[in-house]
């Protein structure tokens, strides 16, 4: 009912040129849930040209749909909240200006609740949690190593803006490179052996071997990898700064996910990644 004349209200005014139409939209709330996302790093998300397995519609593009985890997971919350989910195609460095300048509402985009994001954004619980591996060639010297410290002297990156790039200067020796703009530009670099690896979560790195023959990636043992904390490695919903009520509401959708589904949506999206795409 208070919905109903407000909007009387709106009308009066409009009427009386006393408030612009526009206003009266805004006062009503969007029934949208722009979510932003690179749609370019499987399993979490890529870029496709039809709906085929579940994929959605990418905002303001024709014949381009994004699917992946991360849109599963989108598709929830939207559910959840009762919200039109809208998938807005965002580089991976514009995702956190993005949703504090309101231009989209959540990033679902396998990002990690890092301290130094923390300090942006605000985050859900974990909705993903992995570790960390180096893709390499099969036939790469690298292949066979077994801690960090093998990697001494070989030439690694990672993509720019993320926490995976710090932990390279764990590695004594190393010859880092240059941070990299998305993960399709460094498996290009290490097939064509400009450089000789670069770190990776476990999803992401199983998804490039599986589009990539040559590739493979070195894990490690417990205790024998790299050093980072839960936070570092998780993936989780990044919101406007200040969102409690939102990212309260968004926590409980995810704590009525199963294990067994997030699996299932993992091992789908690694099954159904477009070749393409990397």
């Amino acid at each position: 009912m208070k919905k109903f004349w407000l909007l009387v209200l709106c009308l009066i005014l409009t009427t009386l040129s006393l408030l612009p139409l526009s206003a009266c939209a805004q006062s009503q709330g969007s029934n949208q849930l722009k979510v932003g996302l690179e749609c370019n790093y499987t399993p979490f998300n890529w870029t496709q040209t039809d709906d085929s397995n579940g994929a959605v519609p990418i905002s303001g593009s024709t014949g381009e749909y994004a699917g992946g985890y991360d849109i599963e997971i989108a598709k929830k919350i939207a559910a959840g909240l009762g919200k039109e989910l809208v998938i807005v195609k965002t580089e991976w460095t514009g995702l956190i200006p993005a949703v504090t300048s309101g231009k989209i509402d959540l990033v679902i985009a396998g990002m990690s609740p890092t301290a130094e994001r923390r300090e942006s954004v605000d985050f859900s619980d974990y909705y993903y949690l992995s570790d960390l591996v180096v893709v390499v060639r099969k036939d790469s010297a690298y292949a066979a190593a077994t801690k960090p410290g093998d990697f001494s002297g070989a030439k690694l990156t990672a993509q720019q803006n993320t926490f995976h790039y710090t932990v390279l200067d764990q590695i004594t020796g190393l010859n880092k490179q240059a941070a990299m703009k998305d993960f399709p530009s460094m498996i290009v670099a290490v097939n064509t052996k400009k450089i000789d690896g670069y770190i990776s979560e476990k999803p992401g790195a199983i998804s490039a071997v599986a589009a990539n023959p040559d590739l493979t990636y070195v894990s490690f043992a417990e205790g024998q990898g790299f050093t980072y904390t839960n936070d570092d490695v998780s993936i989780a919903v990044a919101a406007k700064k200040g969102s409690t009520e939102l990212i309260g509401k968004i926590n409980t959708i995810l704590s009525g996910i199963s294990q067994d589904e997030r699996n299932q949506w993992m091992d789908e999206a690694v099954k159904n990644q477009p070749i393409s795409a990397e």
